[in-house]
């Protein structure tokens, strides 16, 4: 038994990178943490040093992220420290923000857009019918988002509203057209495909 073990600490030895130093541990922390971390959590993790000890480490990051003109800085924050992207960037960064927000969507919302899709140009009281549950709501903030939009009115009493997908609902699921849709299986019409953007289906 004390020769396995001696064994596995000899291995664990030997995959480390002896390279590694204290401060670019700290650095490995740091960048891998997406909540800020105080010193003493930073050097519990080392398991070696204290909190002033990390914080001397960080203090040396800075200076050199300053004079290499890295684009982020470890701050001091409420709660500890976190690795930040500078104010400068902020306008990319909230592009790429906005970006991403524009293609998270909630279940309910990808259902309703996939009856949309299938069925355009259809009736809210079409989609409703099909869900199950009223879509008012979600179809207001699917126009929100520039994924619907109003395409006509139908030849019915009252004349309501009809709605169809967008340009950009192509640009989202990364489509060429909609005839590039997932197909509908002939055995079950009614069961329509779960839309999917190109970074959930693996595309890009």
């Amino acid at each position: 038994m004390a020769e396995t073990l001696d064994m596995q600490e000899s291995l664990a030895m030997a995959e480390a990178p002896s390279e590694a130093s204290t401060e670019s541990v700290v650095e490995a922390v740091l960048f891998s943490s997406d909540a800020p971390l105080s010193a003493g959590k930073i050097a519990e993790v080392l398991g070696t040093g204290d909190a002033s000890e990390v914080k001397a480490h960080i203090e040396a990051l800075n200076e050199r992220y300053e004079r290499t003109g890295a684009s982020f800085r470890v701050e001091s924050i409420a709660t500890g420290d976190q690795m930040l992207t500078l104010p400068a960037y902020n306008h990319w960064l909230s592009r790429l923000h906005k970006a991403r927000s524009d293609s998270r969507l909630s279940g309910a919302a990808m259902e309703t857009l996939a009856v949309v899709a299938y069925k355009q140009p259809v009736l809210r009281a079409d989609v409703e019918s099909i869900r199950g549950v009223a879509v008012g709501d979600m179809l207001v903030r699917l126009r929100d988002a520039n994924l619907v939009r109003i395409v006509g009115r139908a030849e019915e009493i009252g004349r309501p509203l009809l709605y169809g997908t967008t340009a950009k609902f192509l640009d989202v699921f990364g489509l060429r057209s909609l005839d590039d849709l997932p197909k509908l299986d002939d055995n079950a019409p009614l069961a329509l495909p779960k839309l999917q953007t190109p970074n959930e289906s693996g595309i890009g």
